[in-house]
C-alpha cells in the first residue's frame, strides 16, 4: 500500500490533496517522511480568522513544513506553500488550512496525539518516546485544554463541590471547584490561593457570558464544602438559591484530629507519671474506623477499654457519633446531634468541647446534609488524589499555569475535536 493511500485514509482534508510523498535517508536518526500538500484545482481558499471563502491573490516564495504525526516511529512533515486571500472582513490575510492554525509548525493531529499521551505519561516521557520536545508536547497540552474550555457546555451544573489542596510546601494552596451531578462529575475550575478572592475569580469566569439572563452561580441547587470561612462567604454571596452543605468528610475528619489530639495528651501524662505506656503504637487504632482495624489492632483496643483513659473516652464518643449520618429525618437527627453535643461538653476533654463548639456554630449547615439527601463531596477526595497523584507523577509543576493546564486536561472531561481516525 502507498503511503499516500494510508495518508488519504487517516485524514480528511477537504479542497486539499496529496502529492508526492518520499521516504528521506539522512542516516538512521535523520530519516523522516515528506508529504506534499496541493490545493486542488476547483477548491477555494479560506480566511484563516473567519474561515469564509476568499479569492486568492499571492502565493508564499518557499512552503511552510509541518509535523504530523509518527508513523512506525519515523517523523513524517507536510509541505504545503500557503496562499494569501484578501477577506472583506479582515483584508488581506493567510488562508486557514484544517491541518494546523497560526504559525505553528505542528499539526493539529500532532498536538492531540502528544496530548492524549500526556494524560498517561509524565511530558518528560512523552517527549523522549515520540523523540520530541518538552515544549512541543506542553504546548501540545495546553491548546488541547484551550479549544475545549472555548467549547465546553457550563450550562445545567447544579452541583458544586469546593476544596483545597496544597501545591507546594509552605502555605501555597489552590482552590478546586468540581461539578457533582450524579452522572456527570469534572473539575470546573482551579484558583490560585484559598481566599475569597480565589473563589470570586471562579464565580466570575463561571457567569461570564450571561448577561441579560439568569447567572449560572443562581441555578446552582447545591454546595459542598468545608468549614473554611472564606468560602463560606462567597458561596453565601454568589450562590443565594443554593443549599450549602458541610461535608460528611470533613467533619469526621475534624472530630478524627481531635481524638488524636486527646491521645497526645494521654501519652504525655503517662509518662510524666511514669506510668506503664500503654498507649503506644496506637495511633492508627484510634485513627481508623472499626470494621478497618487488623486482628492486633482489635485485640489491642479491647485491651485498652479496659483503663481509665481519656482517649478512649473520646474515640467511643467518636463512634457514637457514626449514628449521626444513618438517621432519615432531619428532625431526629437532631435531637441525636444536640443530645451528644451535651453529653460531649460533660466529658471535660477540651479537643473534643471544641470541636462540639465548632459544629455547634455551624449546625444549621451540617442539616442541610439530609435536605440533600447525603450529598458528599467523597468525589472531590478522590479527584483530590488524582490530583496529587499527577503532580507526583511529574515530580511538580514550577508554574501555576502548567498545573492549570494538567489537571484540566486530566479532569476537566474537555471536548476535543474529532478526526476521521483514532492515533492512540
Amino acid at each position: 500500500m502507498l503511503l499516500k493511500t494510508i495518508l488519504n485514509s487517516i485524514t480528511n482534508y477537504k479542497s486539499f490533496r496529496f502529492g508526492k510523498v518520499s521516504f528521506v535517508k539522512n542516516g538512521k536518526p535523520n530519516q523522516h517522511i515528506v508529504a506534499v500538500i496541493h490545493p486542488r484545482k476547483n477548491g477555494k481558499a479560506v480566511c484563516s480568522e473567519c474561515g469564509k471563502l476568499c479569492p486568492t491573490y499571492d502565493t508564499a516564495r518557499e512552503a511552510r513544513r509541518f509535523e504530523f504525526v509518527p508513523l512506525w516511529n519515523i517523523p513524517v512533515y507536510f509541505l504545503y506553500t500557503m496562499r494569501r486571500v484578501t477577506c472583506p472582513e479582515h483584508n488581506e490575510i493567510i488562508e486557514g488550512v484544517p491541518w494546523g492554525d497560526g504559525k505553528c509548525t505542528q499539526t493539529i493531529e500532532h498536538r492531540q496525539f502528544l496530548a492524549n499521551w500526556a494524560k498517561r505519561l509524565s511530558w518528560t516521557e512523552v517527549a523522549e518516546c515520540f523523540n520530541t520536545s518538552f515544549g512541543k508536547v506542553f504546548r501540545a497540552v495546553k491548546w488541547i485544554v484551550d479549544w475545549g474550555l472555548e467549547r465546553r457546555n457550563l450550562g445545567g451544573v447544579e452541583s458544586l463541590g469546593v476544596d483545597e489542596i496544597q501545591i507546594r510546601k509552605g502555605h501555597h494552596y489552590a482552590t478546586l471547584i468540581y461539578q457533582l451531578d450524579k452522572g456527570f462529575k469534572r473539575l470546573l475550575g482551579i484558583e490560585h490561593g484559598r481566599k475569597e478572592e480565589s473563589l470570586k475569580r471562579f464565580f466570575n469566569k463561571f457567569n461570564k457570558g450571561t448577561e441579560g439572563e439568569e447567572q449560572r452561580s443562581k441555578k446552582i441547587k447545591f454546595v459542598c464544602s468545608d468549614m473554611w470561612k472564606a468560602y463560606l462567604n462567597v458561596i453565601g454571596e454568589c450562590c443565594t438559591n443554593a443549599l450549602n452543605i458541610l461535608d460528611r468528610f470533613h467533619v469526621k475528619s475534624h472530630l478524627t484530629d481531635a481524638v488524636n489530639e486527646t491521645r497526645k495528651a494521654d501519652v504525655t501524662k503517662l509518662k510524666k507519671e511514669g506510668r506503664e505506656p500503654v498507649l503506644l503504637k496506637s495511633k492508627y487504632i484510634f485513627l481508623k474506623n472499626q470494621k478497618n482495624l487488623t486482628d492486633d489492632q482489635t485485640t489491642k483496643l479491647s485491651e485498652l477499654v479496659g483503663y481509665n483513659l481519656r482517649v478512649i473516652r473520646a474515640y467511643l464518643m467518636k463512634e457514637d457519633f457514626e449514628r449521626f449520618w444513618e438517621y432519615k429525618s432531619p428532625y431526629w437527627a437532631g435531637r441525636f446531634l444536640d443530645d451528644w453535643c451535651t453529653r460531649a461538653m460533660r466529658s471535660q476533654i477540651e479537643p473534643v468541647k471544641k470541636f462540639v463548639k465548632m459544629v455547634r456554630k455551624h449546625r444549621e449547615l451540617l442539616m442541610n446534609w439530609f435536605k440533600s439527601k447525603g450529598l458528599s463531596s467523597g468525589a472531590v477526595e478522590g479527584f483530590n488524589n488524582k490530583v496529587k497523584l499527577t503532580v507526583r507523577k511529574a515530580y511538580g509543576f514550577r508554574t501555576f499555569d502548567a498545573l492549570e493546564i494538567v489537571l484540566f486536561q486530566a479532569l476537566g472531561k474537555l471536548p476535543e475535536p474529532k478526526y476521521a481516525h483514532r492515533f492512540w
